[in-house]
């Protein structure tokens, strides 16, 4: 327990004395707020790190360091146990490999979960009313330029992929708008967590919704889970969200369906290789965009980096963690 040193990895916006105040738990506090993959695998290597025994992965971290990969997982420090990382999403940690060397691997699905469905929320009625016109063109001194209708959110059907919290919150506001809840997720969630949406099947959903709302996490299986065949079983002039993971959608796929009119507007705010955005979707006056902020408010930054210290904190005490990611829970179950 003495020998449990702690790393920083990036830096703190809102919890930097919470940081410093680790130094109660941990033997020592190292930080690489600056650098580069070769440099970082350099200091690993040369032992500067050794003793560390869980790490604080800020979400700045990923340019500092690249993919927690095989290579990387090879020169961390033997002594790491714990990778904490500030982030709902996680899919530049290769779990699996993680989980082959014993380092146990923790998210911040819970403290995101508001902001990121009040931007689905936003992002959605942006949608219906087919804002991006007519505010590009009051900005250009055109009044209202090309105008056209939107539709109204209410009695529409809202097709939920993935409702775990983030999934649950969209559903909860999106009810104040008069909207009809459907979900599918792998496995059907117990009754009283539904709170009277309905669990339909993949296909199910992608048929019937009048609106469709990604809140699942990015891993090889989910990888453009919407494509060309999904968007042609979709209804005439659906609507589709995003604010999990670009890459979700085959973004090419989705410029097509957009200038076919099978999807009337789409509401995005992340992107398949951000910060590039595909030219078509720039171009396109029914797609609404956003620079991947959904979690962007002071709240929701200090509550992520506190979430992350505690999971920090907890597995020097105690080998434990808060907010382990699900596939090891799993893995763990399955023991």
């Amino acid at each position: 327990m003495s020998q449990r040193a702690a790393l920083l990895i990036g830096k703190l916006s809102h919890a930097r004395k919470e940081w410093q105040e680790c130094a109660q738990v941990a033997s020592k506090l190292h930080e690489y707020p600056d650098g580069n993959r070769e440099d970082f695998i350099s200091k690993c290597k040369s032992g500067e790190f050794d003793g560390v025994y869980a790490l604080y992965r800020s979400n700045d971290s990923n340019p500092l360091t690249g993919d927690f990969n095989a290579e990387l997982l090879d020169v961390l420090p033997k002594s790491l146990k714990y990778v904490c990382h500030n982030g709902a999403g996680y899919n530049n940690i290769d779990v699996a490999a993680c989980t082959k060397k014993g380092i146990q691997v923790s998210s911040t699905p819970i403290a995101v979960n508001d902001a990121t469905a009040d931007v689905a929320i936003w992002l959605m009625l942006g949608a219906f009313r087919n804002v991006k016109q007519s505010f590009n063109a009051v900005n250009q001194g055109k009044w209202r330029g090309n105008f056209s209708l939107g539709h109204d959110p209410k009695n529409k059907i809202l097709g939920i992929l993935g409702m775990g919290g983030i999934g649950s919150a969209v559903a909860h506001r999106a009810k104040a708008f008069g909207m009809k809840i459907q979900y599918h997720n792998r496995n059907r969630l117990p009754e009283n967590e539904e709170n009277g949406a309905k669990y339909v099947s993949f296909e199910e959903l992608l048929k019937t919704s009048d609106a469709l709302s990604l809140n699942l996490a990015l891993n090889p299986s989910t990888k453009h889970i919407i494509g060309k065949a999904q968007f042609e079983q979709m209804k005439d002039g659906v609507i589709v969200i995003n604010t999990a993971r670009g890459p979700l959608i085959d973004e090419a796929a989705l410029v097509d369906a957009l200038k076919s009119g099978k999807v009337w507007t789409c509401g995005l705010d992340v992107f398949e290789e951000e910060p590039k955005i595909h030219p078509g979707l720039l171009e396109a006056e029914n797609a609404v965009l956003l620079p991947h902020v959904g979690t962007a408010t002071y709240e929701t930054q200090r509550d992520m980096e506190l979430l992350v210290l505690d999971n920090l904190k907890l597995a020097i005490r105690s080998d434990k963690l808060l907010t382990q990611v699900p596939e090891q829970k799993k893995d763990k179950a399955n023991i």
